[in-house]
């Protein structure tokens, strides 16, 4: 089973103060760490950008291609939609710009359980993880279903279509501390992320 990457970078990062995905983590920035994950999934990788919106240089060659919102202002819902537009793939793998220790592995799971899905989502406890996650084209008229009945979060996708949890039993197996899951949303989440490396913490 394929699922193509995707990265959704049009967010404001308000919380940050500003564009974090600039940001150097161990020589790199943050959005060239998660980049480097995921190229071994595709040649190609889609970014999802704001209009007006780019992404710092990679340093290593690997091919992106920027896309932006087809609805600006509809948050990681719009993003999510863009990318499922613009993708010539029935499954496409999701993660936000800002998660540095994404797993392998654990990737590599949910994609050989996505036959028969439309959606693929770790879940732990009450807390699923809608920006590290599978989602088909079958998802397209659903998010589309979704604004026109006012609702604009990811999650409420999971409402109206198929999905397969992946659970906490199997999430242990791949990724106990859940440092997957982990988003620079804040200086506090940077300099975590930058003492991990420094101790030797790499993502598998």
């Amino acid at each position: 089973m394929f699922a193509a990457p995707i990265v959704l970078a049009g967010g404001k990062s308000a919380r940050f103060g500003q564009d974090k995905i600039t940001q150097i983590i161990a020589g790199k920035t943050l959005f060239e760490r998660v980049i480097v994950r995921l190229a071994s999934f595709s040649e190609e990788i889609i970014v999802v950008l704001a209009p007006g919106g780019d992404v710092p240089h990679l340093s290593s060659e690997i091919r992106i291609r920027k896309v932006f919102d087809i609805f600006p202002g509809k948050g990681s819902l719009g993003g999510v939609y863009t990318g499922l537009v613009c993708s010539p793939h029935h499954y496409n793998l999701f993660a936000g710009c800002d998660m540095p220790f994404l797993n392998i592995e654990l990737l590599r799971y949910m994609v050989n359980e996505c036959r028969g899905y439309d959606v693929v989502i770790p879940r732990s406890g009450k807390n699923v993880e809608p920006l590290h996650a599978i989602y088909s084209k079958d998802c397209i008229p659903v998010i589309e279903k979704l604004w026109e009945t006012g609702k604009t979060k990811v999650l409420d996708i999971l409402e109206m279509t198929k999905v397969r949890y992946i659970e906490e039993k199997e999430l242990d197996k791949f990724d106990p501390s859940r440092l997957s899951f982990l988003n620079v949303n804040t200086r506090e989440d940077l300099n975590m992320a930058v003492s991990l490396l420094e101790n030797g913490v790499e993502p598998e």
